[in-house]
């Protein structure tokens, strides 16, 4: 029974189902599940180019900063506030109203980021498939290459630049860019890809099908697998000649480089990428954590995880890269890319030079899916979590619930249609440089100072302290750490990364040969505002709800919402396992007390 009252005694109202929410079947999942979705493509493709082209060993020192005051900060912030709040990316807003744009801003860029991740896993999809043929279609063992590998390249009539059959078959068999003119002229869509990328997302809809009850599982294979083959590759590198040239060019330093704005800017950029900070996917997995986990030991163990595989996966790849280097008698500068051509061009050539090379890119591929899949799992939970929270009547029927994720699948299916056309690729590379660059730095902006010195930063810290009920004598000093960065460091360097982004804006766009055309960039600028514009947006909606001077109506806004400490009361008492029996099949119940009479804490000294 719930017992409501007033200051007025005013009647009490019909009371509420209130829906029971899914838990995580233990703590391996929930680990697995942040270690699979922050551990991505990035990791692999990403970070070792990013490491050797910004002096080597060198872009350890602003990584690590970078790491240390805002990516760690930053993470268990988001992984709190799920956790306590109990709830996705939009409903946790609860603790400020006038910050519900940032939920809804996450789950903008979370819809981008599954409109084009999801492109990759199709790309891997079409490799995976090829990588079953003996000989490779890309090496120069296949009978169409055989005219192409005299030399091992040949000419490119359209910009006159050498190709290898890698190149080609990249460009005309699997993108089909060559024969696009640009983002004007998409082309048709390529039926291959287009399957592919119906069968990518119904491996995603399988996998979720059940929430986290079914995902929770699929993680203990698809989080563990690509460790397992990133250590055959180290081994298999270092086995190899010229895998030391390819390492000692990967990590040799160049000090020179740390005065260079850009690789503090590529520092901070990464630690966004490869955490997954800011697009509701970590808040949405720690909503379903028991409210006393330990979310500062999971923040530890996963940011530790995460930035020790970016560093060993550059072993992995520049090993065999650099043996590459020596069979070509070439440096290795010509034979490291980066993004997609990473991936689908360099390290499949690489890989057709060994013996064996067949079974080797299956497990190269089969890792990128594996990869790719854990990444996108935390992505679509942000959004799935952020619309069942707002109609949560969607979570009593697994009907209608299995319904909206087909629906929402299939969407997604149609949108990223464009994608997998002759041009896809430009599109592509549109929306992967603005979704996830300069709006995603203003949304985890706002996220902090709301909750810093909107929320509280003592009662952040006190609602953490609250949910790890033994917590060791450690966590509470490190908690002080946080707290100081919270204020002071994450702010600032999130503001200095702003600036340095902006820089991007000025600088021209292109994809290979072609540059994007002025309007192209205007189309990624309203991308990328859009998604921090929401902030802007909710705040003015949050303020004009409530009465007053236009500063009361503030004060108002970012008061908590009454329903966030009751809600919260019950889920900590809900976690004794003397209370599960009482909430089985019932509402949660609350016992009036006389603090339910006066103002609570964070209203006192607001009102007239």
């Amino acid at each position: 029974v719930i017992l409501c009252a007033s200051a007025h005694l005013s009647p009490a109202p019909t009371p509420t189902q209130i829906i029971p929410r899914e838990q995580w079947g233990g703590k391996y999942e929930f680990l697995l599940s942040c270690i699979g979705y922050c551990v991505g493509l990035g990791n692999v493709w990403r970070f070792p180019y990013l490491c050797y082209r910004n002096g080597g060993g060198v872009f350890l020192i602003p990584y690590f900063i970078m790491l240390f005051f805002t990516g760690v900060p930053l993470f268990l912030m988001e992984l709190s506030l799920g956790q306590y709040g109990a709830a996705g990316p939009i409903t946790v807003w609860k603790c400020c109203p006038l910050l519900k744009g940032i939920g809804i801003g996450m789950l903008c860029v979370s819809t981008l980021v599954c409109l084009y991740y999801n492109v990759i896993i199709a790309w891997t999809f079409y490799y995976l498939g090829s990588s079953f043929q003996s000989p490779l279609p890309w090496s120069c063992d296949a009978i169409a290459n055989a005219g192409l590998c005299g030399n091992g390249t040949t000419g490119n009539s359209s910009t006159g630049k050498l190709l290898s059959p890698t190149e080609i078959f990249w460009n005309e068999r699997v993108l089909g860019v060559v024969h696009s003119e640009g983002l004007h002229n998409p082309g048709p869509v390529r039926w291959p890809l287009a399957l592919c990328l119906l069968a990518a997302w119904i491996v995603i809809f399988l996998c979720m099908l059940k929430g986290i009850r079914s995902s929770g599982k699929v993680v203990y294979v698809t989080a563990t697998f690509p460790y397992f083959v990133l250590v055959v590759l180290v081994i298999r590198g270092a086995t190899l000649e010229g895998s030391l040239q390819g390492i000692a060019f990967y990590l040799t330093p160049d000090w020179g480089r740390l005065a260079n704005a850009q690789v503090w800017n590529d520092a901070a950029s990464q630690i966004f990428y490869s955490l997954g900070i800011g697009v509701g996917g970590l808040l949405s997995m720690a909503s379903y954590n028991k409210f006393d986990n330990n979310v500062i030991r999971d923040t530890l163990i996963i940011t530790t995880g995460n930035c020790s595989t970016s560093f060993f996966a550059g072993f992995a790849i520049f090993s065999i890269l650099g043996h590459m280097a020596w069979k070509k008698g070439v440096p290795v500068a010509e034979v490291a890319d980066t993004g997609p051509g990473l991936a689908f061009v360099a390290y499949p050539e690489a890989l057709a030079l060994l013996p064996g090379s067949m079974f080797w890119s299956i497990m190269f591929f089969l890792m990128l899916f594996m990869l790719g899949i854990d990444t996108l799992f935390g992505n679509m939970e942000g959004i799935t979590t952020a619309v069942l929270d707002e109609f949560p009547h969607l979570r009593l029927n697994p009907l209608h619930k299995a319904m909206f994720l087909g629906a929402l699948c299939f969407c997604f299916y149609l949108m990223g249609l464009l994608l997998v056309t002759d041009g896809g690729i430009y599109w592509f590379t549109l929306i992967d440089s603005f979704s996830t660059s300069f709006g995603l730095i203003i949304i985890t902006l706002f996220m902090c100072i709301g909750i810093s010195f909107f929320y509280g930063i003592n009662q952040f810290c006190q609602d953490i302290l609250d949910m790890i009920s033994h917590c060791p004598p450690w966590c509470g000093k490190v908690l002080l750490y946080f707290k100081a960065c919270w204020v002071f460091c994450t702010p600032f360097l999130l503001l200095v990364s702003k600036q340095m982004s902006i820089n991007m804006y000025n600088t021209s766009l292109h994809y290979g040969s072609y540059v994007y055309p002025r309007w192209g960039k205007a189309l990624g600028v309203c991308i990328g505002a859009t998604c921090c514009l929401q902030i802007l947006i909710w705040a003015i909606v949050a303020i004009s709800k409530e009465t007053g001077t236009l500063k009361e109506r503030f004060q108002k806004s970012i008061r908590p919402l009454n329903s966030w400490r009751v809600n919260n009361a019950n889920i900590a008492a809900g976690a004794q396992e003397h209370m599960e029996a009482e909430r089985v099949e019932a509402p949660f119940t609350v016992t009036l007390t006389d603090m339910d009479f006066t103002a609570m804490a964070w209203e006192q000294g607001s009102q007239a």
